[in-house]
């Protein structure tokens, strides 16, 4: 079973949390799940593993092997990434982290007054929030190492195989993945909705459900390394 022995790999799992002041921002539903199941694997196929979770996500219990580290924000996030694959013999990452589109550009209060960095926007102040695109940290992960093994995932609002498919495709392409897992939004509120394993050409396995697919997932790296 132990197909990964003397591999690492990095994974990414749960939410950013992009910050509007020290106790509040804006995230998402991710809780790190599949995550979570894919360490369990890599771990039993004798991985050594990287964790790189979200503020809020759910973590596997700590473990010979498995290394955690929290981050925040797209930037933290980002930093993290590329100073292990840079500095360390990272041989895969496996992108679940869902990662925020926008990010705070600046605020202002009701009548267009930029608001301070003070900390903690008072509770009486109305703040309106001005975002900007957030950068694609895994488009830059080929440029950093254009060796290792990138796995991304892409979840759209559908659950129709072909679009599925279809998307995970031309996302392949723009992040240089040499694979990339397509679920439906409905896989943020169950545990059994039908993930699509696509790679760049041939046949596309199909994950029933997070357990499923993180088994699936780790026995094509396991034949991939």
């Amino acid at each position: 079973m132990e197909l990964l022995t003397g591999k690492k790999i990095l994974i990414t799992s749960g939410g950013t949390v992009e910050k509007w002041d020290e106790v509040r921002g804006h995230t998402n539903l991710a809780r790190g799940t599949i995550g979570k199941y894919l360490v369990g694997e890599a771990l039993q196929r004798g991985a050594e593993v990287i964790l790189l979770h979200g503020y809020f996500a759910e973590t596997p219990p700590d473990a010979p092997g498995l290394r955690k580290e929290s981050f925040l924000g797209i930037d933290d996030l980002t930093e993290k990434i590329r100073a292990r694959v840079i500095n360390e013999s990272v041989d895969a990452v496996i992108m679940t982290a869902a990662v925020s589109d926008w990010v705070v550009d600046f605020m202002t209060d009701a009548h267009g007054n930029r608001i301070a960095e003070t900390g903690k926007i008072q509770s009486d102040v109305l703040p309106i929030v001005h975002f900007k695109k957030a950068p694609k940290v895994i488009t830059e992960i080929k440029n950093w190492r254009p060796d290792l093994f990138l796995v991304g995932f892409k979840l759209e609002h559908t659950d129709d195989e072909s679009y599925l498919v279809q998307r995970a495709r031309t996302r392949m392409e723009t992040w240089r993945a040499d694979l990339t897992v397509a679920n439906p939004s409905t896989s943020l509120h169950t545990e059994d909705a039908p993930h699509y394993l696509v790679p760049p050409s041939g046949d596309v396995r199909i994950g029933r459900g997070k357990k499923h697919t993180a088994a699936a997932l780790m026995d094509i790296l396991s034949h991939s390394l």
